[in-house]
């Protein structure tokens, strides 16, 4: 497994839709492996394959459940269904953060039901339902693979601020990347 590089806002990898898997191979696996190493080390709770650099529709997530089950996996050419989006402001507990937005976090009202299906790293299908922060990091990681970030998704005002810290960092250009374990940021 090889930790690699997270690609930050403005790389057109990040900005345009992923390709579906089409190969099941040890190629795959290899690229997943390093995706769970990656978000370790950065760390996260997910990380799509176009965080890395690699347009194709892949996310592995890990996220444990309030009883502390453990909820780890992999979300091959996905499809995600979610409940009716709660029309109300955000607060503070609706901040969200992105490897690819490094150190900033934003507040985004987000569904707070969401049904995944998609397939593991041998290409067997399954579904998943996820509530809350769980349907969040869904919603986060399947907005990923469609080619938008979440601070796409922002009210005016914090979209503002999210604009004012991509310049601030220099962001917003090709080429920008940080190393988990090595350079210290937060994502």
């Amino acid at each position: 497994m090889t930790v690699r590089p997270i690609v930050i806002s403005g790389d057109p990898v990040l900005h345009s839709p992923a390709t579906p898997v089409t190969s099941f191979d040890a190629e795959l696996r290899k690229l997943i492996a390093d995706m769970y190493e990656t978000m370790d080390e950065a760390p996260g709770v997910g990380l799509a394959a176009p965080q890395i650099g690699v347009p194709l529709r892949v996310f592995v997530y890990d996220y444990p459940a309030d009883d502390g089950t453990a909820r780890r996996g992999v979300a091959v050419n996905p499809e995600l269904f979610i409940s009716p989006t709660p029309v109300s402001e955000p607060t503070e507990a609706d901040d969200e953060g992105c490897l690819s937005f490094p150190g900033e976090r934003f507040p985004l009202i987000r569904a707070d039901k969401a049904i995944l299906r998609a397939h593991d790293e041998n290409g067997a299908a399954f579904e998943i339902e996820c509530e809350g922060w769980f349907a969040r990091i869904m919603q986060h990681e399947f907005d990923h693979l469609n080619g938008l970030l979440y601070v796409d998704r922002l009210a005016h005002a914090e979209a503002k601020q999210a604009e004012k810290a991509r310049k601030t960092n220099g962001w917003g250009k090709p080429g920008l990347s940080w190393m988990p374990g090595v350079d210290d940021l937060d994502g």
